[in-house]
């Protein structure tokens, strides 16, 4: 990446488009809608059950005019949802402004472990061990999303409720490939503390993207 088009990305003005479609939120309080997917590359958190790992190399991704990715979207939805990797790598100012002077919803799929930047809607928290949310956002996180891949995930899931606001709600997400495993554990562990609901990738069940 040259210096110009490097500059350009570090102010927001360009990001790297890993992929964008339209399809159905399978997942957490918005399962069932329509949204556009718009899916950043770049992400440093590595976590190793990671079902989109090609999103991780921001480099792979081409440098896309920002002002671009939000003429294209709003031919979709209402609703946007930005995902990665990790969106909150690149300053995300520009896009949500830019979406919002367009009167569309933004949503956001994050780690945490980045500075909060942009306007959102909706903010989906969902924290990995390897590197913990900023303090910021568990104060403005509007659901927590805890992958289930072990027990151990549902110690790191009570410290993680512990921190958000108390408006934000809680669910515990299978990882797809334990899910025969987990989601029976899962199921027993929110019967025992109803504070938690279930999320599941309906999509995936449903097989679309």
């Amino acid at each position: 990446m040259n210096k110009e088009i490097q500059l350009l990305v570090d102010k927001g003005e360009m990001l790297p488009l890993m992929e964008e479609f339209y399809t159905i939120q399978g997942e957490g309080y918005h399962k069932g809608t329509a949204a556009y997917f718009i899916r950043i590359g770049g992400c440093d958190v590595g976590c190793h059950w990671c079902d989109v790992k090609e999103s991780w190399n921001a480099n792979i991704h081409p440098p896309t005019e920002t002002l671009k990715i939000v003429e294209n979207a709003k031919k979709y939805s209402d609703t946007i949802v930005i995902t990665g990797g990790e969106p909150l790598t690149w300053d995300m100012t520009l896009l949500t402004d830019r979406l919002k002077a367009e009167g569309l919803q933004t949503h956001i799929e994050t780690s945490g472990a980045y500075k909060l930047t942009g306007t959102w809607d909706w903010i989906c928290l969902s924290p990995k061990k390897l590197k913990l949310p900023t303090n910021e956002i568990y104060e403005k996180a509007h659901e927590l999303k805890v992958i289930v891949y072990n027990k151990d995930d549902f110690r790191f899931a009570e410290e993680q409720a512990a921190k958000v606001n108390k408006n934000c709600i809680l669910y515990l997400q299978p990882e797809w490939s334990k899910r025969d495993k987990v989601v029976p554990e899962i199921v027993d562990y929110v019967m025992k503390n109803p504070k938690w609901k279930v999320s599941l990738q309906t999509h995936k069940y449903l097989n679309i993207p």
